[in-house]
């Protein structure tokens, strides 16, 4: 497929180019995870203990430090918690919603306050509603060879050097929850023994082929004991052998890495790698993958993952809901963060209130003109201290604001726990006391607080270091978003779309951009930090965006929990296509279309409708219709 776009017309910025995704409007049902035919313990079901609210919508690593004084918040224990943080885990959690997210949400961000103010089409807008259900948004993976990716074959690739199926049932709960111990250092165990009920030979070779497959690291031995077999199971390698599987259990002649693809529900992609790794029981660093997906969505997309075969892969589809694995084949390399194409969007917009010619008339305008390449909402937060201004913070080396910013108290989407533990800092400045407010640890406020805790109130900036590398970046892209949103904005408004000197060198506009660092305690001469992770690098990004693939249709249905297309698992299980008649209660806009990487379909959307898509204006629209 051949990505053109509107060329001629670009603007430089200072950000490098990153693939993001679009997230939506947290109101609808979530399901739980199925734990029928699982093999994890308790507690381990990557859901109802795992998963923990990170309240600047940046995702962090898996932390249990209690940080009472005598406790174990030891110079070890932190050690280690910094070493897990280096596999970047990306967990969130299912909250409770007993308040109203639209009342959280009335101090949340609107367009214009990140800059978000221009539209390039001349069409009258019309209403919408965006993501009222996550299925309304479909997102299929463009791979580099310009295929969009499908879940359309469940099979396993015949391979006789795989076991048999016998694996996930010969151990018991029992054994396995102990094996799992011993996998994960639990324990002071340094081996388990299983004893051999029904003593044949193929029965042996099951069990050590179970341990060796489900239980990565582990080596097995059977041993004569009082006259009975045993199969006893110890470590290989050490820890490091969780994160590296076995390299003689592998066959030579298949390539050492199993691609698939990964059809998710309402979780976004380092959710879901973690909840496989968790299954999988490895690390989450053996899976490789070409752009993060959103979470808010029904998306689609290829993972790879090292020496793990589609058979136990093709076995997490009876032990996991809202996820489906498929497409399986084995090839030498892993995928590559940026490879893709693009991603192909089917987007639902219920309850429209354009007229047919008016939908036209905007459908038209974006396959021929395109859209404004904004920075979407989800790059800047959710709450009334937008990561931009964290990330000017950063930059400036004021480093108490940085702390403060992320640490006080703030109005928005705000969860019980969180608001305790910013009122305890913003009262005592206490990081230890603090952090017990906190129920876990992971969250962006939970990481902070453990390195105050840790390097003490005079070393911020290590303090800061303990956040993962990637969360502590995205600070400053939400900052040169900010940045490019408002300067592409001024830019549209003083020379709209005609080419002109100082697109791509800093002359012309150069002013604004000036002015606006200036004002900022910036200097656009020298963006070099004293740090190195947070010296700015220039790039160039388009302008205006011209969508491919572009369709649409517009459908008539009554109730508004219907689904209004099938998702690939539809077409899977044979489910006819929805049906609709020529009248009914509401009226939806039904498109699609194809972007490259690093741009916003919501800010397609926002052209189309000519109407705010912040969270904080659709939760609006949606509570009034659902009301």
């Amino acid at each position: 497929m051949e990505m053109t776009e509107m060329t001629g017309v670009s603007l430089k910025r200072g950000a490098l180019v990153v693939e993001d995704n679009d997230s939506g409007v947290p109101v609808e049902e979530t399901k739980k995870q199925k734990l029928s035919e699982c093999s994890l313990t308790e507690g381990q079901d990557g859901l109802q203990n795992d998963f923990l609210s990170i309240s600047e919508d940046v995702p962090g690593p898996p932390d249990t430090v209690s940080t009472g004084k005598g406790g174990k918040n030891s110079e070890a224990q932190l050690e280690d918690e910094e070493e897990e943080e280096e596999d970047g885990l990306s967990e969130e959690c299912e909250e409770e919603e007993s308040e109203s997210f639209a009342d959280m949400m009335k101090h949340g961000l609107t367009e214009a306050d990140v800059g978000i103010t221009k539209f390039v089409s001349s069409h009258q807008g019309f209403s919408g509603i965006l993501k009222e259900r996550y299925s309304d948004f479909v997102v299929h993976e463009i791979g580099k060879d310009g295929r969009i990716s499908h879940l359309n074959d469940l099979s396993i690739p015949v391979d006789e050097e795989d076991p048999s199926e016998d694996i996930f049932t010969v151990l018991t709960a029992e054994e396995k929850q102990r094996l799992e111990e011993l996998q994960l250092f639990k324990n002071k165990e340094t081996s388990v023994a299983i004893e051999v009920i029904e003593d044949t030979k193929e029965k042996r070779t099951v069990i050590h082929q179970a341990i060796k497959s489900l239980f990565p690291g582990l080596e097995t031995k059977t041993e004569d004991r009082e006259g009975k077999k045993y199969i006893v199971a110890y470590h290989a390698a050490g820890k490091k052998a969780l994160a590296n599987p076995r390299k003689h259990s592998w066959p030579k002649s298949r390539g050492s890495y199993c691609h698939f693809v990964l059809y998710k529900e309402n979780k976004d992609t380092m959710d879901a790698i973690n909840v496989l790794s968790k299954y999988l029981r490895v690390k989450p660093n053996i899976f490789s993958y070409m752009g993060t997906k959103d979470k808010r969505a029904i998306t689609v997309q290829e993972i790879a993952v090292l020496k793990i075969t589609a058979q136990r892969l093709a076995h997490l589809n009876k032990c996991l809901m809202n996820f489906k694995l498929g497409n399986f084949s084995y090839q030498k390399n892993p995928l590559k963060l940026g490879e893709l194409q693009g991603n192909h969007f089917t987007v639902v917009l219920r309850n429209i209130t354009g007229t047919d010619d008016q939908v036209q008339q905007a459908m038209n305008s974006l396959k021929e003109i395109g859209f404004i390449n904004y920075y979407g909402m989800q790059r800047f937060g959710t709450t009334a201290v937008p990561t931009y201004q964290v990330g000017r913070a950063i930059l400036q080396n004021s480093w108490t604001e940085v702390m403060d910013l992320i640490l006080k108290p703030r109005s928005g989407a705000e969860k019980g726990y969180l608001v305790k533990c910013r009122e305890e800092w913003a009262k005592t400045k206490d990081p230890t006391a603090a952090l017990r407010k906190l129920p876990v640890k992971r969250c962006v406020e939970g990481q902070l607080l453990r390195g105050l805790s840790k390097y003490g109130m005079k070393n911020i900036v290590s303090a800061f270091g303990i956040i993962p590398r990637n969360n502590r970046l995205m600070y400053i892209h939400s900052y040169q978003s900010y940045v490019w949103n408002n300067m592409v904005s001024k830019r549209i408004e003083d020379y709209g779309l005609k080419p002109v000197p100082g697109d791509l060198i800093l002359k012309g506009v150069q002013e604004a951009y000036r002015e606006m660092l200036t004002a900022d305690n910036l200097d656009i001469d020298n963006m070099r930090h004293k740090i190195r992770d947070y010296s700015l690098s220039g790039a160039y990004r388009k302008i205006i965006i011209r969508p491919q693939n572009v369709s649409w249709e517009v459908v008539a249905y009554d109730d508004p929990k219907i689904p209004l297309f099938n998702t690939d698992v539809d077409n899977l299980e044979g489910k006819p296509p929805p049906v609709f008649a020529s009248e009914g209660k509401y009226r939806a806009l039904k498109m699609d279309f194809s972007l490259p990487p690093s741009t916003y379909a919501t800010m397609a959307i926002r052209e189309v409708l000519k109407m705010d898509t912040s969270i904080k204006n659709q939760t609006q629209l949606n509570t009034t219709w659902l009301r």
